[in-house]
């Protein structure tokens, strides 16, 4: 394993942001923590980024403990942060040679990782252009250009398409799968937007601080073990009792709507209409989502 989380806690006065929380990550694969805001991935991403040190547990990434021996962690991990970190008035070369100069890189091996580098992003073409005039995608792509310069094998993505519109944020993960692909390196990355976390090989959902699932995606969805049927109405509280009284399911009021997790949902529908005439104002029929694991082992939505 090439990322290691044992025991890990962390704490803000009396609050507690990370509670004994453990998973490991494979070389070569794309690891997502999912999970609300609030729910500990900044704290997490920042102890794995070597800024701050947790309460209590441990971290290591390739070996190397990330309190113990920060900057030789440094050397294995690229961190894209959620704010973006390039200066703005420069072009996109010299924020990768500023950048480059910070990792003790010069001379004709900067620029040959400058170029390399560019050339997996597919930003070789924009390299004298200003950053401020660049696309917020073309941007991240930079940021992630920068995070490689120094030729890590782990790399660290804090919500890294937060801004993105959905085509750049389609183009931002090709270029993740071709960095897996093409070049080894693994990808760590948090993120709250559920449609992201289904291309992840594999998950950990975080909530209030506490992994409460992790698997591949089609893992964590299997263990609904039947279709989501939500339904719409006056008094959710009334429903939900009627619900189980009559079919002996288990029922969930969230968000004001009634969620039953069955299987045959579609003909749940039939029975559960003809049951209340009247009471029920819309129904909703779907497979299980990311969403509705973190419902199912929280009773909260992630957004």
């Amino acid at each position: 394993m090439i990322v290691s989380v044992e025991r890990l806690s962390h704490r803000y006065g009396d609050r507690v942001a990370l509670d004994d929380i453990g998973f490991s990550v494979r070389r070569h694969e794309i690891f997502g923590l999912l999970g609300p805001n609030g729910g500990g991935k900044s704290t997490l991403f920042r102890i794995l980024s070597t800024m701050m040190k947790p309460s209590a547990g441990s971290a290591h990434i390739a070996g190397h403990d990330v309190t113990k021996d920060p900057g030789t962690v440094r050397k294995h991990i690229g961190v894209v942060f959620q704010s973006q970190s390039l200066d703005r008035s420069l072009t996109v070369a010299e924020n990768l040679r500023s950048q480059g100069h910070l990792y003790g890189l010069s001379g004709k091996k900067l620029s040959g990782r400058m170029e390399l580098v560019m050339a997996r992003l597919g930003i070789a073409d924009r390299k004298h252009e200003v950053v401020a005039k660049l696309s917020g995608g073309l941007r991240r792509r930079v940021e992630i250009a920068k995070a490689l310069l120094h030729d890590p094998g782990v790399l660290l993505m804090d919500e890294a398409s937060t801004g993105l519109d959905p085509r750049a944020r389609m183009e931002l993960w090709q270029y993740i799968r071709e960095l897996r692909d093409r070049e080894g390196i693994t990808i760590l990355l948090t993120s709250h937007i559920l449609d992201e976390a289904d291309r992840c090989d594999r998950l950990a959902l975080l909530h209030h601080g506490r992994i409460v699932a992790e698997g591949t995606p089609t893992e964590l969805k299997a263990g609904i073990g039947g279709d989501v049927v939500v339904l719409e109405v006056a008094d959710p509280g009334d429903i939900e009792r009627k619900v189980e009284s009559r079919f002996g399911v288990p029922v969930r009021v969230v968000d004001g709507r009634v969620r039953v997790e069955i299987a045959n949902g579609h003909r749940f529908i039939t029975e559960v209409v003809e049951a209340f005439p009247g009471e029920i104002e819309s129904v909703a029929l779907h497979k299980p989502t990311l969403e509705d694991v973190f419902v199912h082992e929280t009773g909260a939505l992630i957004c």
